[in-house]
């Protein structure tokens, strides 16, 4: 298994993994545009030769970083890759110098394995709902706010 930056030949497999996922209200949809756009924000998962997984790291402001569009091919799941991925989004932040990541989910229990603690939603700045404002279910958000320091001296 290897965790790696994504490239542009793995936006298809991306777009696959995250569409899965949308077409069943468990995450939001992201355009081919919109990976292409901000593809240096993506790692992904890789075995065989095959991406199995994908996860975005976005810079919010100075102090916070969100964890985005993690994906693992329902085929290999339990298999630890979402917590290699989150590892490495959490190492990558850590070495950008970002004290805190968060990321809004429907398994709240995953990211807590991984050392986050779930807060209010209204606890993250307002900067946090971009993306609220095109999701269907804004009126009725049922995602859970979990944040991780991750800097010692944050």
């Amino acid at each position: 298994m290897n965790v790696r930056s994504a490239k542009i030949s793995d936006v298809e497999a991306i777009n696959a993994l995250i569409s899965s996922y949308a077409e069943r209200d468990r995450m939001l949809f992201r355009s081919m545009a919109d990976i292409y756009e901000n593809l240096q924000c993506f790692s992904v998962a890789e075995l065989d030769g095959d991406v199995v997984g994908c996860c975005a790291l976005e810079i919010i402001w100075a102090d916070l970083a969100e964890i985005k569009s993690l994906a693992v091919d329902g085929a290999k799941k339990q298999k630890g890759i979402g917590k290699m991925l989150v590892t490495a989004a959490v190492e990558q932040a850590a070495a950008l110098g970002v004290p805190r990541v968060f990321a809004l989910t429907l398994e709240p229990e995953f990211f807590e394995k991984s050392g986050f603690e779930i807060v209010e939603k209204e606890a993250l700045p307002m900067k946090v709902w971009s993306d609220c404002a095109r999701c269907p279910k804004q009126q009725n958000c049922d995602e859970i706010a979990v944040v991780k320091s991750v800097l010692r001296d944050a």
